[in-house]
């Protein structure tokens, strides 16, 4: 999942966005960006890049003038619709006017572009955020409220979706909105900020509000209000138990205890934002999903250990409910045998840390073999380190 960074203050957000980017890179990356509100002119400055934080990071140490601003939103983006490049990287921007980040995915995007395109609206993406852009752009000609634009805007956006959006004509004004994937308003002294996870903004504060289904935020470096449905609503602060530097064992003997009894709520966070009318939204799985399990015909799991029984439980779940075919197998006995492998297979492999030897050399024969022949052999890893092997 992507992650959102931003935040309205009254010193420069540039350090901020980029340290909580920087603790976001868990939730897998292939490109990030930064944009920021220069005061004089009013105009917006983006950085962009693809790969790790770091690279962005170095671009925008090279920026002149720098990248500064009291206003700004960030982004560290997992490709669901279009490639990893520096043009699918957000933010996204409209005509200079205003910039938007996005967490989720919005089905109706190809009617909307298609509108937008027939409207005179360029497209420079592939992404389905690109269409947020435009449209909070073409209701910014028709009012200069930010908060009534993004509401229009929302109105007319079909999936899941949070959202963080600046513009040239509210330049103290941050807007955040939230439907289906999370979002947090972290409390400051005199500046407020957002984020897709409070981890995020746990080196700046404690106190946090989360978003509700439906919520739209109005956020300066002084108020904050928050709005369901076109009205006024309050929502509890709550103060953070969690630091920076570890997580407390709360009332568990051990973190396994702890790990069991969290399982539904990771549960919960890895399907929100991905989940939508009670199906997996298939391009969460990668921006050529679609086409790709179309043609599967069985599933092979390759895994050690703990991953291996999770692997078993998989297996009964694709068989009982898909009637699909499939093989389980520890990576250290398929590694070691010359497997037949069959077209139109989905390879997975599962990997808590993504090094496990074994598994890694049996991708890689995966790859191997995949690279010498004309087989369609897919591969999916499950994995809990963006930035492993």
């Amino acid at each position: 999942m992507c992650g959102i960074v931003g935040g309205v203050a009254e010193r420069n957000v540039t350090p901020i966005l980029l340290e909580g980017l920087r603790r976001l890179e868990y939730r897998g990356y292939d490109s990030s960006g930064v944009a920021v509100l220069n005061q004089s002119p009013k105009e917006i400055h983006r950085v962009r890049s693809i790969g790790k934080i770091k690279k962005l990071e170095d671009k925008i140490q090279q920026e002149a003038p720098p990248l500064s601003g009291t206003i700004g939103i960030a982004h560290t983006r997992w490709a669901t619709h279009g490639t990893p490049s520096e043009n699918n990287a957000h933010p996204h921007i409209c005509n200079n006017k205003v910039t938007v980040v996005h967490n989720g995915i919005i089905e109706n995007h190809q009617q909307l572009k298609k509108q937008q395109i027939d409207d005179g609206y360029l497209f420079t993406s592939e992404t389905d955020t690109e269409v947020i852009a435009h449209d909070l752009h073409h209701q910014l000609e028709t009012t200069d409220d930010l908060l009534q634009a993004v509401t229009r805007t929302t109105s007319q956006l079909k999936g899941a979706y949070a959202l963080g959006v600046i513009a040239t004509n509210n330049p103290d004004t941050l807007i955040a909105a939230r439907k289906g994937s999370p979002l947090v308003i972290g409390i400051g002294f005199g500046e407020h900020f957002i984020a897709s996870d409070a981890s995020a903004l746990l080196h700046i504060t404690q106190r946090f509000i989360f978003l509700e289904e439906g919520d739209i935020a109005k956020i300066t470096h002084q108020t904050l209000e928050i709005y369901n449905n076109g009205e006024l609503v309050e929502r509890t602060i709550k103060q953070s138990n969690l630091s920076s530097q570890k997580v407390d064992l709360g009332d568990h003997k051990h973190y396994m205890h702890k790990e069991i009894f969290e399982q539904p709520q990771s549960v919960i966070d890895t399907l929100e934002g991905r989940v939508t009318q009670e199906q997996v939204l298939v391009s969460s799985f990668g921006h050529q999903a679609e086409s790709v399990f179309k043609q599967i015909q069985q599933v092979q799991i390759i895994a050690c250990g703990t991953s291996f029984h999770a692997g078993l439980v998989a297996k009964y779940w694709f068989e009982d409910i898909l009637a699909m075919p499939c093989q389980i197998e520890v990576a250290s006995e398929y590694r070691y045998r010359n497997p037949t492998i069959q077209n139109n297979t989905l390879f997975v492999t599962i990997s808590q840390s993504g090094e496990t030897a074994d598994t890694l050399a049996a991708l890689q024969r995966i790859n191997s073999t995949r690279n010498t022949n004309t087989l369609h052999i897919p591969t999916l890893s499950i994995c809990n380190v963006a930035e492993s092997s």
